[in-house]
């Protein structure tokens, strides 16, 4: 049995050319291994986001339902958010 598949995939002219450009410097041998590693990379960042999801989001999600004092209301964290802008945009050097 065949450990491979093959795709007929239709780019982008911009993703085409990347693709292409990646070969072109030797970074890759062919735009099967260009595509493979995007792939890998894009199924890191799922599994980082998921585990991310169970343990801090779900941890914390828990953690509110057990104390709901815990919770800030949302008019609050928009003024600490529009608070921490202005203090940014004061400090920040003017441009030319």
């Amino acid at each position: 049995m065949r450990s491979t598949q093959q795709f007929s995939i239709t780019l982008p002219n911009e993703m085409a050319d990347a693709v292409r450009a990646k070969v072109a410097a030797g970074e890759y041998a062919t735009e099967s291994e260009v595509i493979r590693d995007g792939l890998r990379v894009l199924l890191a960042r799922d599994r980082a986001v998921e585990e991310w999801l169970r343990k801090d989001v779900a941890a914390t999600y828990d953690k509110l339902k057990a104390d709901p004092s815990r919770a800030v209301a949302a008019g609050a964290v928009k003024a600490r958010l529009a608070a921490a802008h202005e203090k940014a945009t004061k400090k920040a050097p003017a441009k030319a």
